[in-house]
């Protein structure tokens, strides 16, 4: 079975039409009021008989033309009027479909009774959820229907409830203007379009597109100043396999991460890949190992920003339901931890797919059927809370989400442009690719980007090692990556915070900078440069973040972030011993100020050792005013002269 049939053959088994012909064989023995079936002009009923043919065989535009012809031969058959409003709804042209229920109620309202049902499922196609409400309550009084229909009934019932109580929970509801843009000839075809991820800056689109004999492709786009260039298939081995699905492109667009069915190669039924960007293209395709993919299903991935966290969609057993979100972690030895199940804040008993995470690295977005909406698949987004947990999804609402299948979701860096899939009036050929406005409040956090190199500080070479960043509010790591092999590195980070940003690498002193955020703008660049410093016995390293209460020896919160690192340097170099050194400006007693940068050097040993660190490895030591490295003539330079030094006395 091939992945997109999961998502992407939206609603061709579901034929609203369909639900009319049911209730045509429940009200046949009905007293009808003025509707008389039996005195049906005879032409008429030959032409209907044809008519249904094609909608069975999903033929919508020729058998509206034949519902037509029959009606002009009869204008009375309102069995013709009911199966031409099931038809009209099933091409989305609701309103349409609603003026023809009307027709036929206008006709006679008791045989339109049990017509309630699909007559409410258009109204609510047309956003009039109370209208919907009222049919369904309808339909949902007639003690004669069975307890299926009855449940059916319950279960739009339910979803237009919900929809009417949306937008009293939300008051950006009201003010939203949501025009969706196809993207266009150069992205959509008469095929059908699905899946898109875009790179951090925008600059490249991909998707997967269904061809001729089930056949999908991974397609790629540029962006010029003109727009998106026309789509081509992503060149190498990636597009050789015919029986693929989801595709993400990491925020570098250095790895494709996709979904695919290799005959004999992986675990099971789909499983996840990946290609990396080489000099020569990309490479070929890896499959991502047993803590990924089982021998279930496994498709939809995203990768979290800096590449350290991939979420995927699977149909394993151990689930809350049908298919789940999970998410592994990267180890610092590259391979892929186990996965672990997102939790029953995020999945339900039904089936979650399309995990998007956005840049922020706080945000995602995914599709439920599952979860509360408004019918059928819904987009939901979910946010991580202070401790990194992800909070209760949240229905994106409509006009984003409505009454049919909504597909899978991609926001770009800006927070603002979402690009989905959808099969609206002017799609180019069943599901296509759009752009829209998000709403402001279901919107990631606004970001802006820290770029720079990390180098030797002796020689200016680039080094390749590990970046992280760690949010100053709670002190845990918002995200850890890797610099390439020129030591380049590119985050994004969420605006409106400050961040230590950590660099380490073996053989050299780490070296860590805080990263005030708090005033810089949406969508800039910050750049920031870092030198790493080899060991060197003797050499003298000021520990940049370490910070006191005033006229005290009580280290600030902030503190522990850069203590912790050095903790694990040490635990990892068992045979280096390191001197912490405690300095003062020139301002008060020779005397005090001596005291206090002992007790402060003490302070930072005693931390330590809570930390697991040996007494053998670490001394204290207060130089108190003698050793300046800035004259104490403006502030500035006296807080260059506050400061705490290691320095290593031993490898």
């Amino acid at each position: 079975m091939v992945d997109i049939a999961v998502i992407v053959l939206y609603r061709i088994m579901f034929k609203t039409y369909l639900l009319s012909f049911e209730m045509l064989f429940l009200v046949v023995a009905i007293n009808a009021q003025t509707y008389q079936p039996d005195k049906v002009n005879a032409k008429a009923i030959a032409i209907y008989d044809i008519a249904i043919e094609k909608l069975k065989d999903g033929d919508m535009p020729q058998a509206i033309i034949l519902l037509n012809k029959a009606l002009a031969k009869d204008s009375n058959y309102v069995d013709v009027i009911l199966s031409l409003a099931g038809a009209y709804a099933e091409q989305k042209k609701y309103k349409e479909s609603i003026l023809q229920y009307e027709r036929a109620r206008a006709k006679d309202t008791s045989y339109f009774y049990y017509f309630n049902l699909p007559y409410s499922i258009s109204l609510a196609g047309d956003g009039r959820f109370n209208d919907a409400f009222v049919a369904v309550n309808k339909y949902l009084s007639n003690k004669n229907i069975s307890e299926r229909s009855y449940r059916s009934g319950l279960y739009w019932k339910k979803a237009y409830d919900f929809a009417l109580q949306y937008p009293r929970t939300h008051p950006e509801y009201n003010a939203y203007n949501f025009l969706p843009l196809n993207l266009g000839d150069s992205i959509n075809t008469n095929e059908l379009e699905y899946y898109p991820s875009v790179t951090i800056d925008d600059s490249l689109l991909v998707f997967s597109r269904l061809g001729k004999g089930l056949r999908e492709d991974f397609m790629q786009s540029t962006l010029t100043a003109n727009g998106y260039t026309k789509a081509k298939p992503i060149e190498g081995q990636i597009n050789e396999e015919p029986r693929k699905g989801g595709i993400t492109i990491s925020a570098d667009g250095n790895w494709l991460i996709f979904a695919a069915d290799y005959p004999g190669k992986g675990f099971g039924n789909y499983d996840l890949y990946i290609c990396y960007l080489t000099a020569d293209g990309w490479s070929e395709p890896e499959n991502l190992g047993p803590n990924i993919n089982t021998d279930f299903w496994e498709s939809s991935p995203s990768i979290s920003p800096d590449n350290r966290t991939l979420y995927f969609s699977s149909n394993r057993p151990e689930g809350k339901g049908g298919k789940d979100l999970y998410m592994s972690t990267r180890m610092p030895n590259g391979k892929w931890g186990p996965a672990v199940n997102m939790g029953d804040n995020v999945n339900s008993a039904g089936d979650e797919l399309a995990p998007f995470i956005h840049s922020d690295n706080q945000t995602m977005y995914f599709n439920s059927d599952g979860l509360q909406g408004y019918g059928k698949e819904d987009i939901f987004v979910t946010r991580k809370d202070e401790n990194g947990n992800w909070k209760k999804a949240e229905n994106l609402g409509y006009p984003i989400n409505t009454i049919d299948n909504e597909g899978s979701l991609a926001i770009s860096s800006d927070g603002v442009t979402a690009y989905y899939s959808s099969d609206r009036s002017d799609t180019r050929g069943g599901l296509d690719l759009y752009k829209f406005q998000l709403r402001s409040d279901l919107q990631p956090h606004k970001t802006l980007y820290v770029k720079g190199r990390v180098f030797d500080i002796k020689n200016g070479r680039g080094l390749p090692c590990a970046v992280q960043l760690i949010n100053h509010s709670n002190h845990q790591p918002l995200m850890r990556l890797q610099t390439d092999e020129t030591g380049k590195y590119f985050i994004p980070l969420p605006v409106g915070s400050e961040y230590t940003i950590t660099v380490n690498r073996k053989g050299y002193v780490y070296n860590s900078q805080i990263i005030k955020l708090s005033n810089q703008k949406a969508d800039s660049t910050y750049e920031k440069n870092i030198g790493l410093q080899p060991f060197e016995v003797n050499k003298h390293i000021v520990l940049n973040n370490i910070f006191f209460e005033t006229n005290s020896y009580k280290l600030l919160p902030v503190s522990l972030i850069d203590l912790d690192i050095l903790a694990d340097i040490l635990l990892e170099n068992k045979t280096m011993k390191v001197e912490i050194g405690g300095h003062t400006d020139n301002v008060g007693k020779a005397e005090d100020n001596q005291k206090l940068s002992e007790k402060r050097a003490i302070a930072v040993v005693e931390y330590l050792f809570t930390k697991g660190v040996k007494a053998t490895q670490l001394a204290g030591k207060g130089y108190g005013d003698t050793k300046p490295v800035a004259a104490n003539d403006t502030e500035a330079n006296r807080g260059k002269n506050r400061r705490t030094e290691f320095t290593i006395l031993n490898l």
